[in-house]
């Protein structure tokens, strides 16, 4: 407002000695007008409403744009963390289910190692039950004998331990161990005929072979 009223007031100088000049007030307004023209002028934005709401319109939109940027920049980290997250719980599971899988397999070892020292137990008492006469096995001595016999089967079957039963079935290598070989025309081809010493699963796997004959 001050250059404007120094302005106005050195317009007015100039144009009053202009004047002393001049034969007529037609002959200065040229003057006037030039010197206007001349003259700078700054623009006061509380004079200006509409200069104020494209400045503030401008700065509105650098904001809503940091905040776009910002959050891009937030929704990018989420996604990279969860990523992280997902990979590392699949990891983790993995790494549970080895390890569960090794555990069992190492539980299975010893108890496959403590089965077959029972094995020959279990051989000892079918051998002696085998030898009783049957006035013998109504005896109650016998009758305990054969009691704790099938309670050792129960318990041997509920760990996962099966007898084989390999007589009368077709001879395996990987289940079966030939000690003998015969021929009998009378019975089919690669039978076993006979099973000197029982053989025992245990769950999948082989705990002991069968000691077998096999015929033709």
């Amino acid at each position: 407002m001050e250059d404007r009223k120094e302005f106005d007031e050195s317009i007015l100088e100039e144009t009053m000695e202009k004047a002393g000049e001049a034969e007529s007030t037609e002959d200065l307004m040229p003057e006037a007008e030039s010197l206007a023209e001349e003259q700078p002028c700054d623009a006061d934005p509380s004079e200006n409403p509409e200069e104020g709401k494209k400045e503030g319109k401008k700065k509105k939109k650098k904001s809503a744009k940091s905040m776009e940027l910002a959050l891009e920049k937030s929704e990018a980290r989420v996604a990279e963390l969860t990523d992280l997250y997902q990979r590392l719980m699949a990891e983790f599971e993995n790494a549970r289910k080895r390890n569960a899988k090794e555990q069992s397999r190492m539980y299975d070892v010893g108890a496959k190692e403590v089965l077959l020292k029972l094995l020959p137990v279990i051989d000892n008492f079918e051998r002696g039950i085998d030898a009783l006469s049957e006035e013998e096995r109504e005896g109650a001595f016998a009758q305990g004998f054969i009691k704790i016999y099938q309670q050792m089967m129960t318990t041997f079957g509920e760990l996962g331990v099966t007898p084989m039963d390999a007589k009368g079935k077709e001879f395996n290598p990987d289940l079966h161990n030939a000690v003998m070989h015969a021929e009998d025309p009378e019975q089919g081809e690669n039978l076993v005929a006979e099973e000197f010493q029982k053989g025992y699963m245990y769950k999948d796997s082989v705990l002991r072979h069968s000691m077998v004959k096999v015929v033709n």
